[in-house]
């Protein structure tokens, strides 16, 4: 009995002891409960955005020129008077070129306001409003992503879209200044119409190549095009450079026969306009073998979290006009330790050779005239000018209400900008719409409100 009972104890004792070691084992064990499954990731259709964009501004001069122009502006080109620039509605779905797989999106923006006089694709309702405020359509394309050849795949993009060139866009809250360098202004083209590839050849290459109709031109000829031959845009993109990987490069050229070509001998938009003549065809029509070259270099270096430095570079010939145009412009921007204040800086120099590209246009339909190569009011320069600007200004973002609906952002773009011809020419102060300037420099104060919804 007492050996049963001593028997009985042990047992006890060891079955307390394993409960006790399996309960540890157990509490030591990972949670064995299926982890929850991943969401589903989202549709196609939920990742397609809408959004708008309201700009307004106004561009002082303190010489008050008669002719109410600022000389070697173009999108701020109207002196002391308020301007509505651009209001945006902007219906997109970005594709993702990051992933190995298809993907399918698209953009679609449209333009009211005064800068859509110069955005219009000819033969896209270039003449429908007589007005300082006009509608155009700024981008419409489809694009798809594919994991093709290269180890980052081919990006396709066709329809119409902002050119590849340049530091400056035509979205505005997409830029540090109110206004825009020369550069932007006069020799790159603003769209392109046609077929776009882009190749991500590793993630420190991209190449692109494009068959476009023309600098700001949509299809057919004479009304979408101002000649019958296709242009080239293409380039090549380097990312991550240097140490850290803060430099970015973006070479880009477009080249293609830009000058109307009328061979028909009659005017073209049966108005009583006829077709304007260039030196460089002696004296006559041009043809197709007549070429724009425009070059553009972009190098933007992110020196720290706080600081960015942009230098661009450009080359432009046109061999119709005989005119050509090289210049640099180069960008600061500085994020202070106030979140909602950045202090950016510009300073330019552009040589136009003959005068022949830098204008103003003080008809509403001068521009796209141009383009058509129809009769207009522009005023050019009479002899070549080596320009230069610097610009300072401020973007201000201050946090926007929550009880605000829609808006999402508010910026506040003041600048203050000094222009100079470097040569003795008096391209500035211009006295009338059909005159020339008197002045060889121009000082304007100004800038604009951007509200983002």
């Amino acid at each position: 009995m007492t050996f049963l009972r001593g028997s009985s104890l042990a047992l006890a004792f060891f079955a307390g002891m394993i409960m006790t070691s399996g309960y540890a084992i157990a509490a030591d064990l990972p949670n064995t409960k299926s982890p929850a499954p991943p969401p589903p990731p989202p549709s196609w259709w939920s990742t397609v955005t809408v959004n708008g964009e309201i700009d307004a501004g106004i561009t002082g001069n303190f010489d008050d020129p008669s002719s109410g122009l600022n000389w070697g502006h173009l999108f701020t080109d109207k002196s002391n008077e308020p301007m509505f620039n651009q209001g945006l509605l902007t219906v997109q779905r970005p594709i993702d070129s990051s992933k190995p797989v298809y993907d399918v999106g698209f953009a679609f923006q449209v333009m009211y306001g005064s800068d859509a006089r110069f955005v219009h694709y000819l033969g896209e309702c270039e003449y429908c409003i007589n007005s300082l405020y006009q509608v155009s359509l700024v981008e419409a394309y489809v694009q798809a992503h594919t994991p093709w050849v290269f180890p980052g795949g081919i990006d396709f993009k066709a329809g119409q879209w902002p050119t590849l060139e340049g530091a400056e866009v035509i979205e505005s809250d997409l830029n540090l200044f109110y206004s825009h360098s020369y550069i932007f202004n006069y020799t790159e083209p603003f769209q392109d119409t046609g077929v776009l590839a882009i190749a991500h050849v590793n993630p420190t290459v991209d190449l692109y190549a494009s068959v476009v109709s023309g600098e700001n031109t949509s299809i057919g000829f004479p009304y979408g095009d101002n000649n019958t031959a296709p242009a080239f845009e293409g380039g090549i993109g380097l990312n991550k450079l240097g140490p850290g990987g803060a430099v970015t490069v973006l070479a880009t050229t477009h080249i293609g026969p830009e000058d109307p070509y009328y061979a028909r001998g009659v005017e073209p938009n049966g108005a009583g306009q006829v077709p304007a003549t260039y030196p460089g065809c002696g004296g006559g029509t041009c043809g197709n073998s007549i070429l724009r070259y425009a070059n553009d270099l972009v190098v933007t270096w992110t020196a720290t979290d706080k600081l960015t430095l942009t230098l661009e570079g450009n080359y432009t010939r046109d061999d119709g006009i005989q005119d050509e145009t090289y210049g640099a412009a180069g960008y600061a921007s500085y994020q202070t330790p106030i979140d909602w204040l950045k202090i950016n800086g510009r300073a330019e120099v552009l040589r136009d050779e003959t005068g022949a590209i830098v204008a103003a246009f003080p008809g509403n339909f001068d521009f796209v005239n141009v383009e058509h190569g129809y009769l207009n009011t522009s005023i050019i320069d009479p002899v070549g000018t080596t320009y230069f600007e610097i610009t300072g200004g401020l973007n201000i973002t201050p946090p926007v209400p929550s009880s605000i609906p829609f808006l999402k952002a508010v910026i506040f773009r003041p600048e203050v900008r000094y222009d100079a011809s470097l040569n003795g020419t008096t391209p500035f102060d211009v006295q009338s719409a059909t005159g020339a300037g008197i002045k060889s420099d121009q000082v304007t104060v100004g800038g604009d409100v951007i509200l983002k919804f």
